[in-house]
């Protein structure tokens, strides 16, 4: 099988996007009991981390999680076909390596973002990956960085990649500002562009596109998928992860979705199986906080885990309760006869 027909197995018409402190193994179980179909990413792991860190912590998941990617930072090539080698052992689905991140950290020990400058570096690291595994190796990237949003400049940028066997890409439809602003503003300043990124794709027929950056209703997914090859979400889902269970439905045409008190009553059997490893309660509600979001019962099902499972000491009997919490939101919600 070549690299073009493992890539072309991989489903990412709708794909989670890599979220720092949100897409660890805990939060993709729990949307995937949502979602069957969509594809999910690790948050990223610094190369470093990934050889010499704690492996089974950093880099675990269940294989319900799957089809699942893990996303890398890092510039040195030795490193990343080493982290690349690893996933591949692990079973990971594909690797993609970070280009977007804009945080001092991250440019300080050179990845993300700041790598856009250097397309000559990146094609190397890129190629080297490829041609260590079998797996998929992608790229995730803004449109441009700091005064450069350049439809040329990209196109240059994403075909020295492609040169380097690298055929999936996404897009974040704004430009990365290095200097001057926090990670959280760089999500929300810079102007969205979605146009660059259509032009991509119309110039790049033969490369998977896919698009990202402040999608966060169906229709808008539809009109995306009418110009490129796939929609990648970030935190729309995280604020309302059940968002998933309409698409599933309205993108997927799959109608066998879980409720939301079923999601939970698979959540409490998590729960209780995660405790005796030595898992805290709080290191998994965390995430399924948005479980009700814009529904009635939603402000109780918050009060509740504020209260009893966000922190460390929480008591997991208490996980029992969120049950009943669960199915009476659930009558809550009913349609009225």
């Amino acid at each position: 099988m070549s690299l073009l027909d493992k890539k072309n197995k991989i489903n990412r018409k709708i794909s989670v996007a890599p979220m720092m402190d949100c897409t660890d193994r805990h939060d993709r179980y729990f949307l995937r009991l949502i979602s069957k179909n969509v594809m999910l990413y690790s948050e990223m792991i610094a190369s470093k981390s990934a050889i010499h860190g704690d492996r089974k912590k950093i880099l675990s998941y269940r294989i319900e999680e799957k089809p699942l990617a893990l996303q890398v930072g890092g510039s040195d090539k030795k490193e990343l076909v080493e982290v690349v080698k690893i996933a591949e052992d692990m079973g990971y689905d594909e690797v993609n390596l970070n280009l977007g991140c804009p945080s001092k950290k991250v440019q300080k020990n050179k990845f993300g973002a700041c790598l856009m400058k250097e397309p000559n570096l990146v094609a190397e690291c890129i190629n080297a990956m490829i041609n260590s595994c079998k797996i998929p190796i992608t790229a995730k990237t803004r449109i441009g960085f700091d005064k450069v949003e350049d439809f040329d400049y990209l196109n240059e940028f994403i075909n020295k990649l492609k040169l380097a066997g690298c055929n999936t890409f996404i897009l974040h439809a704004r430009k990365a500002i290095l200097k001057g602003l926090s990670p959280k503003q760089n999500l929300n300043i810079p102007k969205l562009n979605y146009e660059m990124v259509y032009k991509i794709k119309e110039q790049n027929p033969d490369l998977e596109i896919i698009i990202n950056g402040g999608i966060s209703k169906i229709e808008e997914i539809k009109s995306h998928l009418k110009f490129s090859d796939g929609v990648m979400i970030g935190r729309a889902i995280y604020q309302n992860p059940y968002f998933l269970a309409e698409i599933e439905n309205k993108i997927f045409n799959n109608n066998n979705v879980l409720s939301r008190s079923e999601i939970a009553e698979k959540l409490v059997s998590y729960v209780k199986e995660e405790v005796k490893k030595g898992t805290k309660i709080n290191h998994i509600m965390r995430h399924t906080v948005g479980l009700y979001y814009g529904q009635s019962g939603a402000n109780k099902w918050k009060r509740y885990l504020s209260e009893n499972m966000m922190a460390r000491d929480s008591d997991f009997q208490k996980v029992d309760h969120i049950m009943k919490i669960a199915q009476n939101n659930e009558k809550a919600n009913q349609p009225s006869k």
